[in-house]
C-alpha cells in the first residue's frame, strides 16, 4: 500500500473526502516526524513503537579496499512491531 492508497482507504473507512483524509494522514506523519526529531518515543499500542537510538562510532572494513575505516556515530529510528499487527501476518 502506498500513500495514495492509504489516503483512499482512510477516506473510505472514516467517511471523509480524499482531501480531508490527505490532510489527516499528512498531519499524522508530521506529528510522528516531529516527535522523533525531538527524541520522543512514538507508540501506537498493538501496532508499532518507534524510538530514536544512538549508534556509537565503530571500526569497520571497506570491502572494496580491505582498509580499516571508522564508521561515525549516528542516530537511527528503531521500530518494534506490536502484538496485534504481528498476529495479523501469522
Amino acid at each position: 500500500m502506498n500513500k495514495t492508497e492509504l489516503i483512499a482507504k482512510v477516506a473510505e473507512v472514516a467517511g471523509l473526502s480524499k482531501v480531508d483524509a490527505k490532510k489527516a494522514v499528512d498531519a499524522a506523519v508530521e506529528a510522528v516526524k516531529g516527535a522523533l526529531k525531538a527524541g520522543e518515543k512514538v507508540q501506537i499500542p498493538g501496532i508499532i513503537t518507534l524510538a530514536v537510538e544512538k549508534r556509537e562510532a565503530r571500526k569497520g572494513i571497506n570491502p572494496a579496499t580491505k582498509q580499516a575505516i571508522t564508521i561515525p556515530a549516528k542516530k537511527v529510528v528503531k521500530a518494534k512491531v506490536g502484538s496485534e499487527l504481528a498476529a495479523v501476518v501469522k
